[in-house]
C-alpha cells in the first residue's frame, strides 16, 4: 500500500507539471550592463538539449572571481571590465570561453566523453575527478566488461586495482566474491557495503540490479571516503548509478546476449579398463567388477545456455523524464538439472516543481528469482561433496540402473551413492522475490543552500525447499525412508535520512558542506520445518504432514523474528583554497541497538587533504605533466557485519529431554554468554596517493599506499566454565594488520581521430598480518593462538589469516604408507594444532593480483581483452588427495595421478597436497560493431558484439581451477570440489530505436 501511495504522488506530480512544460531554448544568453568600467553579466547555462544546467561553474579567466548556476541555469557576475573572458564549465561537458564585451550570442554546452568519467560518486553526494581527495575507482558503463553476463561485479573484474572479484565456479545463480584491499575480519564480515541509487545494503542488494541497468559504478576504497558510512563502511563500499533518461528525450533500447557454456577442464580418472588393471594389483575381488564402462561426469554434464534479454524505454519533457525496462537473466547450469531463472522490472522517473527549485527522483525495483540448484553436500562419510564431485569418485566399472530399471547401489560398500539418481530424484530449488524502492525530494532554499529528504523500503522474502526421497540412493534417506525441508526467511529494512547542503564560492575559497541525519531499521522472520518417513514421493516437501510424525525430533521445527536499528549523525566538509589545495573532513556518530549496553554509541572520523600540484606557479613552463595531484588521508571506520541482534545478551535454549515424575520435561540451558562491552570492529587506515596525467595526457594513471589496522576483532573466543555459563563468548579482542601498494596505469599508444589503442592495467601488493588474539574480559584472559580456520591452515599471531602450518611430505614406507618428518626427532608424529612437527609453509591469502585490459577502436569497430590474475598463495587439494589414495579403489575411483605415485594410504595431511595457487587468466574478449543507422526510420544504431569468457588459464595447480573461496572465512584455502568453472562464447545485440 505504501508503494502504491509513493506511485500516485509521482503521478500527480508529473500531471500536474507536465500542464507547465515547455521546450527550452538552446541559447546561452548573456546581456551586459553598463556601469563605468565594472560589468555585471546575467545569463542563462543549458546542456546539449536546451535544458538547464544547475550547478554550472562561471569563472571570470585568470582569477578567483566565480559563481554557481542555480536550479534554472541562471546567474549573475561582475567582471573587471568588458575585455574579460568568462569561462563556463560543467563536469561531464567541455568548457565554453565567451568575451564579455559580446551583447548576446548563441552557445550550447556539449558532451566531452574524455571528461565524463570525471563524475564520481563519493557517498551522500558526487564530486569532479580533480576534486577528490580520497582513494576512489569509477567505472563507467564504456570500460566494463562485455558478454553473458550474469552479475554486476563481473562488469568490473579486473578494473580496480586492490578490489579482488572471485568466481569460484558456475553455478547458475552463484555470484563472485569481492574484497576490497584484503581481509580485515575474522567473523565480522569482509562484504562491502553496496549503495543503488542511494539505497544501501549488503551483497543480495547488488545482485539485484540488473547488469544491462548499470551506467556507473564507483568504489570507495580508503577510510577517507569511507567514513561516511561510519559502523559499515570498514569493508569498503560499492556505489551503483543505474541507467536515467535524458530530459526530454524519448528512448526505446533492446539488450541482448546468448551465450553457450563448456566445460574446459576435469579431472584425469581411471577409466573402466585401467581402474580394473590397478584394482586387481591391490587385491581387489572379481565381484567389485560389474562390467560397465561408466563415464559418471560426462552423463551428469551438458552444454548450459545463458541469455540475458532487457527491454528499456524511457521519454519526459523538460520537467518530467521517466525510464521503465524489464530483464531476463536465464541460466541453465553445466551439470543437469541446475537451473536459475530471474526476472527484474525497474521504472525511474524524475520530476521538477516550484520552477525547477524542488527535484524528485523515484525509483522502484521487483525482482523475482526461480531456481534449481545442483546439491552441494551430500555422499558418504569419508567424502561428502557437492553432486559433480561425488562423480569423480564412482567406480568406473559401476552401472547407472539395474537390470531392473532401478538406480543401481552396491550394498558391500558403505553409505554407497549413485550420484545421477540424486541429480533425478532430489528436489532442490527456491524462489526468491524482492521489491524496493525509494524517493528523493531535493528543495533549493535559497541560492547555494539546499535541503533533501530521502527514503527507501526494501522487503525479500525467500524460500528454498528440499526433498530427499530414498529412491536417490542416499543412506539416510533410505535409513529415514525420505527426508524433506522448507525454509523461509523474509527481510524488511526501512531507511530515511534528511540532510542540508551548502555550496558557496568565497573568493579564494570555496566550500561545499553536508550535515545528515539517518535512521534505518531491519526487520528479519523465519521459520524451518522439517519431517520424515514419507508414504510416497508425490508431494516432496509441499506436505511435511505427511512425514511420520512420530519421527519429530527436537530441532525439526523453529522459528524467529528479530530487528535492528541504527541512527546516525553526519557532517562533512569539502573546502578548496585557490582550486589547488583541498581539504575534506568528516564525522560520523552511529548508534545501534546490536552493541552492548555500555557501546550504543560510536564515533567515526575521518580527514583527507590534496594538493594540486600542477597548478603552482612553478610547474607552468615544464611540459611533461598535465594534471599531478598529491593525496593523503586517514579514517576509521567501523564493522558490525557479525553482530546480529540478540548477540550481547545472555540467551537460553532447547537442550533435549527428560523424564521426571513419569512425564516428558524440556531441558534449558544457557546458549550465549552475555557480553555488555560488545562493539563494532574498528579499522584505521592511512592512506597516500598520487594521481597524474602526462605526455600529453596519453599517460595516466594513479599509485596508492596504505596501511590499516582492524582494532576490537570479533571472534567467538573461548573460556572457562565457570565463570562463564557458556564456553565461548562473542568479544572485541584481537587486531589483524593489512598494508599494501596498489597501482593503475593507462596509456593511450594510438590516438587520432578514427583510431585509438589504449593499453591499461593494475597491480596491488598486500601483506597481511594476525596482530594478536589475546586479551581479557571481565579480568579473565583470552589467550587464543594457533585456532584451525582451514584444512591445515590456522590463525597464528605474527603470520597471515589463513597460514599453512603443516607435517612435511617425505616419501612412503615399504608398504606404500605415507611417511612425514619427524621434525623434534622424537619418534611420534604429533598430529595437533600447535605440533612442533608442523612446519609453516605459506597461506591462502594472495600477495598479489594484476590484470591488463588492452583495448583498441577503429571508427566503428572495436577489441578489448581482459588478462587477470593472482599469486603468493598456496591451495590444499583436499579432493586430489581423496582420490589418491590406491586403498580405497575397491570402493571408489582413483586420478591416474595416483598410479605413478603409488600412495596406497596415509595417517596424515601432508604438504604433498599443498600446491602453488598463483594462475594468469584470459578472463575476456570482446569485438564489437557499432552501426550508425540515422537514416533509418525507426533505429538509431545497432551494436553487434562477440565475446570470449575464460578462454586461457595458465597455472601449475593440478586442480579444476585455482580460484577458489578467498572470502577469509573459516574454511577457506582448500579445494574440496567446486561446481565447474565454465568457458563461454556470447553473442549481444543492442539496438536503440528512434
Amino acid at each position: 500500500m505504501k508503494h502504491l501511495l509513493l506511485i500516485i504522488l509521482v503521478l500527480i506530480l508529473n500531471v500536474q507539471n507536465n500542464l507547465y512544460a515547455n521546450s527550452s531554448s538552446n541559447e546561452l544568453t548573456i546581456s551586459i550592463n553598463n556601469k563605468d568600467q565594472e560589468k555585471t553579466i546575467n545569463g542563462i547555462v543549458t546542456d546539449e538539449n536546451g535544458l538547464p544546467l544547475p550547478g554550472a561553474s562561471i569563472i571570470e579567466k585568470g582569477t578567483l572571481n566565480g559563481v554557481v548556476t542555480d536550479f534554472n541555469g541562471n546567474f549573475s557576475i561582475k567582471v573587471a571590465n568588458q575585455n574579460a573572458i568568462i569561462e563556463i564549465s560543467f563536469i561531464g561537458y567541455k568548457t565554453q570561453l565567451v568575451k564579455a564585451s559580446v551583447a548576446s550570442f548563441k552557445i550550447q554546452l556539449l558532451p566531452d566523453t574524455t571528461t565524463l568519467d570525471e563524475i564520481v560518486l563519493i557517498g551522500y553526494g558526487s564530486a569532479n575527478r580533480k576534486d577528490v581527495t580520497g582513494s576512489v575507482v569509477s567505472i563507467s558503463e564504456k570500460n566494463m566488461n562485455e558478454g553473458a553476463v550474469t552479475s554486476p561485479l563481473q562488469l568490473i573484474s579486473g578494473k580496480a586495482a586492490g578490489v579482488n572479484i572471485t568466481q569460484t565456479g558456475s553455478e547458475p545463480g552463484s555470484s563472485p566474491s569481492v574484497r576490497i584491499r584484503g581481509i580485515s575480519s575474522l567473523i565480522g564480515g569482509n562484504d562491502p557495503l553496496v549503495v543503488v541509487d542511494g539505497i544501501q545494503g549488503n551483497m543480495d542488494l547488488l545482485n539485484q540490479i540488473p547488469p544491462s541497468e548499470i551506467i556507473s559504478i564507483d568504489i570507495l576504497k580508503d577510510a577517507s571516503a569511507t567514513a561516511v558510512y561510519g559502523s559499515r563502511g570498514a569493508p569498503g563500499v560499492i556505489i551503483v548509478s543505474t541507467k536515467k533518461n535524458k530530459v526530454g528525450r524519448s528512448t526505446v533500447e533492446y539488450i541482448a546476449s546468448s551465450a553457450i557454456d563448456f566445460i574446459p577442464k576435469k579431472l584425469d580418472m581411471l577409466n573402466a579398463n585401467q581402474w580394473w588393471e590397478q584394482a586387481q594389483l591391490v587385491g581387489v575381488p572379481a565381484s567389485a567388477n560389474h562390467g560397465s564402462n561408466t563415464d559418471w561426469y560426462n552423463i551428469l554434464t551438458r552444454s548450459g545456455l545463458t541469455q540475458n534479454h532487457t527491454l528499456a524505454f524511457g521519454g519526459g519533457t523538460d520537467k518530467f523524464s521517466y525510464r521503465a525496462s524489464i530483464s531476463a537473466i536465464l541460466q541453465d547450469g553445466v551439470v543437469i538439472n541446475s537451473n536459475n531463472k530471474k526476472y527484474i522490472g525497474r521504472i525511474q522517473a524524475t520530476q521538477s516543481a516550484l520552477d525547477d527549485k524542488l527535484k524528485l527522483t523515484f525509483n522502484l525495483n521487483s525482482g523475482i528469482t526461480e531456481t534449481k540448484s545442483s546439491v552441494q553436500s551430500i555422499g558418504r562419510a569419508a567424502f561428502t561433496s557437492n553432486l559433480i564431485s561425488n562423480a569423480y569418485v564412482m567406480r568406473p566399472t559401476d552401472p547407472v540402473f539395474n537390470s531392473d530399471g532401478s538406480y543401481y547401489t552396491d550394498p558391500n560398500v558403505f553409505q554407497y551413492l549413485n550420484p545421477y539418481a540424486v541429480s533425478q530424484t532430489v528436489t532442490n530449488e527456491g524462489q526468491y522475490d524482492n521489491l524496493f524502492g525509494s524517493l528523493k525530494a531535493d528543495l533549493e532554499l535559497t541560492k547555494g543552500l539546499t535541503v533533501g529528504w530521502f527514503g527507501s523500503w526494501r522487503k525479500t522474502n525467500n524460500t528454498n525447499g528440499f526433498y530427499l526421497p530414498a529412491v536417490s540412493t542416499s543412506s539416510y534417506a533410505i535409513d529415514q525412508n525420505g527426508y524433506a525441508n522448507i525454509n523461509t526467511n523474509k527481510q524488511n529494512e526501512k531507511l530515511t535520512n534528511v540532510s542540508l547542503t551548502y555550496k558557496e564560492i568565497f573568493g579564494d575559497h570555496s566550500i561545499n558542506a553536508l550535515v545528515l541525519y539517518e535512521w534505518q531499521n531491519q526487520t528479519y522472520q523465519g521459520n524451518y520445518a522439517q519431517a520424515r518417513g514419507f508414504l510416497n514421493d508425490i508431494a516432496t516437501y509441499n506436505a511435511l504432514q505427511l512425514g511420520d510424525l512420530s519421527k519429530v525430533v527436537p530441532g525439526d521445527l523453529s522459528s524467529y523474528k528479530n530487528d535492528r536499528t541504527l541512527v546516525s549523525f553526519l557532517g562533512r566538509v569539502n573546502y578548496s583554497f585557490l582550486n589547488k589545495y583541498l581539504v575534506t573532513a568528516s564525522l560520523r556518530r552511529d548508534g545501534s541497538s546490536v552493541f552492548g549496553a555500555n557501546n550504543k554509541w560510536g564515533s567515526f572520523p575521518s580527514a583527507s587533504v590534496a594538493w594540486q600540484i600542477d597548478q603552482e606557479p612553478f610547474m607552468k613552463n615544464q611540459k611533461i605533466f598535465n594534471h599531478l595531484k598529491l593525496r593523503g588521508g586517514y579514517g576509521e571506520t567501523g564493522n558490525q557485519q557479525g553482530l546480529y541482534p540478540q548477540n550481547s545478551i545472555s540467551l537460553v535454549g532447547g537442550a533435549g529431554v527428560t523424564y521426571f515424575g513419569g512425564s516428558q520435561i524440556t531441558n534449558f540451558n544457557v546458549t550465549q554468554n552475555a557480553n555488555e562491552d560488545l562493539r563494532w570492529e574498528t579499522k584505521k587506515q592511512t592512506n597516500v596517493g598520487v594521481d597524474f596525467a602526462l605526455l600529453d595526457n596519453k599517460l595516466k594513471g594513479s599509485i596508492d599506499v596504505y596501511t590499516s589496522t582492524t582494532d576490537d576483532l570479533l571472534f567467538d573466543y573461548t573460556v572457562p566454565q565457570p565463570p562463564f555459563p557458556y564456553g565461548t563468548i562473542k568479544a572485541n579482542v584481537g587486531s589483524i594488520l593489512n598494508e599494501g601498494i596498489e597501482i593503475g596505469l593507462g596509456y593511450d599508444l594510438i590516438k587520432s581521430d578514427n583510431t585509438t589503442l589504449t593499453l591499461a592495467g593494475n597491480v596491488s601488493f598486500i601483506r597481511n598480518e594476525v596482530l594478536n588474539l589475546s586479551g581479557s574480559i571481565n579480568g579473565v584472559p583470552l589467550n587464543t593462538d594457533y585456532v584451525s580456520w582451514g584444512p591445515n591452515s590456522y590463525l597464528i599471531e605474527g603470520q597471515p589469516i589463513g597460514t599453512f602450518n603443516i607435517l612435511h611430505h617425505t616419501g612412503k614406507d615399504g608398504v606404500n604408507s605415507e611417511t612425514v618428518l619427524d621434525v623434534d626427532d622424537n619418534g611420534i608424529i604429533d598430529q595437533g594444532n600447535e605440533s612442533p612437527d608442523r612446519l609453516i609453509n605459506g597461506s591462502a591469502l594472495p600477495t598479489y593480483t594484476f590484470a591488463f585490459n588492452p583495448t583498441f577502436q577503429h571508427k566503428n569497430l572495436d577489441v578489448s581483452m581482459l588478462w587477470r590474475g593472482s599469486g603468493g598463495n598456496k591451495i590444499y587439494n583436499s579432493i586430489r588427495s581423496t582420490l589418491s589414495y590406491l586403498e580405497n579403489i575397491g570402493k571408489s575411483n582413483v586420478l591416474e595421478s595416483a598410479v605413478p605415485l603409488g600412495l596406497f594410504n596415509s595417517k596424515y595431511g601432508s604438504d604433498l597436497w599443498l600446491e602453488d595457487g598463483s594462475f594468469i587468466r584470459l578472463e575476456n574478449v570482446t569485438v564489437g560493431y557499432n552501426f550508425n543507422l540515422e537514416n533509418v526510420k525507426y533505429i538509431e544504431s545497432v551494436r553487434l558484439s562477440f565475446t570470449g569468457n575464460n578462454l586461457l588459464l595458465i597455472t601449475d595447480y593440478s586442480g579444476i581451477d585455482p580460484e577458489l573461496n578467498l572470502s577469509g572465512g573459516n574454511g577457506f584455502g582448500g579445494d574440496n570440489g567446486i561446481y565447474p568453472r565454465t568457458r563461454s562464447f556470447s553473442l549481444g545485440l543492442n539496438v536503440k530505436f528512434k
